[in-house]
Formats: C-alpha cells, structure tokens, sequence
C-alpha cells in the first residue's frame, strides 16, 4: 500500500518540497564526489584528494608502528616473566624492522631485573641443579668415614 502510494504520489511531493531528496538519495547511492559537490575548482579539489591520501597514509603508517610498539612491549614482558612466546606478536615485530624499540622506562626495568637475577641465580641456580640423591649418598660416606675414623682413635669404642 505505501508503495502505490510513494509511486502516484512521489513526484508530486518531490517537486512541492523543491526535489531537496534526490541529493542525498544520489550520495547515499555510493555516487562519487565531484569537484562541483564539493564547491571547489577542479585544482582544489584534486589538492584536497591528495592530502586525504596522505594523511590517511600517515595514519596507517601511526597505527602500525604503535601495533609494533604494542607487540615489541608484549614480547619484552614474555621475556621478563618467562611466558610463552607470541608467533602473530614475533610477526609484528619482524614486519615493523629495527625502527621500533623498547620504551627506555622498561628497557630500564628489565635491565635491573636481569641484574638482580643474576647475583640470586648464584646461589639458588645452584640449589636447584644439585642432585639431591648424589648430596645425600656424599653425605653418608661423610658420616661413615667419621665413625671409622673415631672408632680407630678412640679406645672405648
């Protein structure tokens, strides 16, 4: 019903109200612009074209080096807390090249950390790879060798 009536009906109305839809029918139909759209001479016109390029060049250039950026800060932190690796976080920091680098605050931070791991590795690192099966038998050839030893130095044994 309101088809017909939009049929027999549209351009009456369209001609009452000044035809003012049409316009906005036509750019909502994806037509493109035009210099004359836009109010501009031609040379204007293709100078505004060419700094929309640029700058939406320019943005995605900003927008990867700071997804770089991200991905360079995630594979630092892995690094720091020993978690698993990213391969789609590895990509981006291969793609991005040598251009980006680890914020100097935690450059700093991983630096002292790597520091301080390596004065505690001494002794806990050593703690931890020694066999304690080898320290315990060590330790009871230690304590039979004291008792023969006492036991041939002393008379009441």
């Amino acid at each position: 019903m309101a088809f017909l009536m939009n049929q027999m009906l549209g351009d009456k109305l369209k001609s009452f109200t000044g035809g003012g839809g049409e316009e906005s029918s036509n750019a909502a139909a994806g037509e493109k612009e035009t210099p004359e759209s836009k109010g501009m001479s031609r040379e204007e016109f293709e100078e505004y074209q060419r700094q929309l390029v640029e700058e939406k060049l320019q943005r995605d250039k900003d927008f990867a080096t700071k997804k770089a950026e991200r991905a360079n800060l995630r594979v630092a932190l892995r690094d720091k807390y020993r978690l698993p690796d990213s391969a789609q976080d590895n990509a981006t920091v291969e793609m991005a090249g040598d251009d980006i680098d680890l914020p100097e605050e935690l450059a700093k931070m991983v630096e002292e950390d790597e520091e301080e791991e390596e004065t505690n590795d001494s002794l806990l690192n050593k703690l931890q790879n020694m066999d304690v099966d080898t320290l315990k038998t060590q330790a009871q050839t230690k304590m039979t060798e004291l008792k023969q030893t006492a036991e041939e130095k002393c008379t009441l044994m």
